[in-house]
């Protein structure tokens, strides 16, 4: 009994230490940090159309509305309730109404085909499921299911050896990227973690897909490859290994010291705004000297680059996309979404 104390006693001591020290970092930037979050809400509020789509860049896509929801969600605000209750009901609405009859979220394109924005909507509509009203839940009752079977069959499309287990643009591709497949392995995750039926082998083979696009040598991930666009997609690759369980290997903490001297070409770079966000949520999931790092160029390098009305522009991808990017990279230590939650005893050391 005395030893089972003991290592409770122990085991809630690195907890709080973990924590106090996550929260030490932010507290430098939190005055800061607040005020530019609830601006960049307030734009992404402002600008939304009445029929929970958005002007501009992909706005009409499934997956632009998709990222301002979550941008929403990860600063604590519910569609229940409160300021942003009517945004994020009309977003639900909005991605509800342009599912196909083959489950596919359809529309406006994201990205150079529809799995993008499908996935992304997937996504949002599970970390969303359980915090709307009875009318709504059964909606995403009939329709998520539905997305799932459509992202498990892409999957199951026959391909080469190499493109096994990945995603493409549309949902008969026979080729993979592990951008889209990030996205796809995220959306299976969190909804696996809110009950769903989802195989551990889908899973399984999505790890294996993004391992082979993984350099062992220098740590980093790619697009097609280990090698391009590796600035942009190792912290991709790094969230999606920590969410699976693969948190401790040397193939983490390589991906994480490559990201620890490589992330500082991010800024001005194509794709920045794509790469600091996966680089943040990778970064908070590691931990002690990797999120203390990160965090703190991120929030001085862009802090001061939001425009006046409250958003962040990405010349990719548009205004809208931008803000709600900045937004989910700048909330991680707000530990609001279910699908970013991660082991309090990451940072010891």
């Amino acid at each position: 009994m005395r030893r089972f104390l003991t290592i409770l006693f122990v085991l809630e001591a690195s907890l709080s230490f973990a924590q106090a020290q996550t929260e030490t970092v932010f507290a430098k930037w939190e005055e800061k940090v607040d005020p530019a979050v609830e601006r960049g809400l307030e734009y992404l509020a402002l600008v939304q159309e009445d029929d929970g789509s958005y002007p501009g860049s992909y706005g009409n896509s499934c997956g632009v509305p998709a990222l301002a929801g979550m941008a929403f969600l990860s600063r604590g605000h519910l569609p229940t309730e409160g300021v942003y209750a009517a945004p994020l009901n009309k977003i639900i609405d909005f991605l509800l109404s342009r599912q196909d009859r083959a489950g596919l979220y359809t529309g406006g394109q994201y990205g150079s085909g529809p799995m993008y924005g499908h996935n992304i909507a997937t996504l949002f509509l599970s970390e969303v499921s359980g915090m709307v009203d009875p009318d709504r839940q059964k909606k995403i009752n009939e329709s998520l299911p539905r997305a799932l079977a459509l992202i498990l069959r892409a999957q199951a499309v026959d391909k080469s050896e190499r493109h096994q287990g990945g995603w493409r643009y549309h949902p008969n591709s026979r080729d993979s990227d592990t951008s889209c497949s990030g996205w796809a392995l995220m959306a299976l995750r969190s909804a696996k973690l809110n009950g769903a039926d989802v195989p551990d082998q889908a899973i399984a083979d999505a790890i294996a897909y993004l391992y082979g696009n993984f350099s062992e040598t220098n740590g980093h991930f790619g697009y097609s490859s280990p090698h391009n666009q590796k600035n942009s997609l190792t912290g991709m690759g790094l969230l999606c290994l920590e969410l699976c369980g693969e948190h401790g290997k040397p193939s983490t903490i390589k991906a994480a010291d490559f990201i620890l001297e490589s992330f500082r070409s991010l800024e001005g770079a194509q794709f920045e705004f794509y790469g600091n966000y996966y680089n943040a949520q990778a970064m908070f999931q590691i931990g002690g000297k990797y999120w203390d790092t990160y965090a703190n160029w991120m929030y001085d390098t862009y802090l001061k680059t939001q425009k006046d009305d409250g958003s962040w522009p990405s010349r990719e991808a548009g205004t809208v996309y931008g803000t709600a990017m900045m937004t989910l990279a700048f909330t991680v230590p707000y530990r609001q979404l279910p699908i970013y939650q991660r082991d309090e005893t990451v940072d010891e050391e």
